[in-house]
């Protein structure tokens, strides 16, 4: 992943991490994952840079919650 879509997923991952109660880990992150693939297309980052390291959004997120 490119350091403008790791810096971006960092970002954008802390500001839309809830402070509320997790119910459901998985489909949290699946969620999140999809929502900020997105947001970076939004934001001019392409879709194949960031579905190269899906893996990596995913542990991105999963770290975030711990």
């Amino acid at each position: 992943m490119s350091k403008r879509g790791s810096d971006f997923l960092y970002h954008w991952i802390s500001d839309h991490l809830s402070d509320d109660p997790i119910t459901d880990h998985v489909l949290l992150v699946i969620e999140m994952a999809v929502d900020a693939k997105r947001a970076a297309e939004a934001q001019g980052i392409p879709g194949r840079e960031i579905d190269e390291e899906i893996s990596t959004i995913y542990e991105f997120i999963v770290q975030a919650l711990r």
